[in-house]
């Protein structure tokens, strides 16, 4: 009776049918990858609001994917994590360099709004490999921009799962929770607000005596 209660599922352990769900929907009807914009701001909420990284642990579908398909069915080689990929530097490094191309690509997006660029039916890979993918733009009443934002918003969280899937082979199923860039900038937000909740006398540096 306490090892099933201890197994029981709730209903956030099945959300890595909605990270599977999302990839596939975005292979067919790539307007869909707006809702993987659910994945950026959910986390930040959570810790702007609560001041956890309760996201990581309980609600990421990416997370649990990982695990499922590294951990279950053993597709892991389940090495430690490197101690460089903990680092401060790599983790940081990385999240600089992930928004520096999350922002680039909203300028591509902000010129083909703007008329001053043409709508690109492709998806990056790993920021350099433009992978066609006209079949699943099917046009649309909004303007092309909007086409354009999910084509290279596709791109970001096809990029982020092939990472992730290629460091779960290497190493641990969950490894790309040690350096994805969400879990970094919730991190710093929960350093933040929790550090900004203590008294002033609280938050002052220790004075070092000898």
């Amino acid at each position: 009776m306490i090892k099933a209660a201890q197994q029981k599922k709730h209903w956030y352990d099945y959300l890595w049918i909605f990270s599977l769900t999302y990839l596939i929907l975005g292979f067919f009807n790539i307007l869909f990858a707006w809702l993987g914009l659910l994945c950026f701001f959910i986390p930040l909420l959570i810790a702007g609001i609560g001041g956890s990284k309760v996201y990581c642990g309980r609600y990421c579908g990416r997370g649990q994917l990982f695990q499922l398909i590294g951990g279950r069915f053993g597709l892991s080689l389940k090495n430690d994590v490197p101690r460089w990929m903990k680092s401060s530097i790599f983790r940081y490094g990385f999240l600089i360099f992930f928004f520096a191309m999350f922002f680039l690509m909203l300028w591509v997006t902000y010129l083909v709004f703007a008329e001053s660029k043409g709508l690109s039916q492709t998806v990056t890979l790993l920021w350099t490999f433009d992978l066609p993918w006209h079949w699943a733009y099917h046009g649309t009443l909004f303007h092309q921009g909007v086409a354009q934002f999910a084509f290279g918003f596709y791109g970001v969280m096809l990029t982020s799962t092939v990472l992730g899937l290629a460091t779960m082979v290497i190493f641990k199923p969950r490894s790309w929770c040690v350096y994805c860039p969400m879990g970094t900038m919730t991190q710093l937000i929960c350093k933040a607000r929790n550090h900004n909740a203590l008294p002033p006398a609280e938050r002052r540096a220790p004075e070092i005596s000898g």
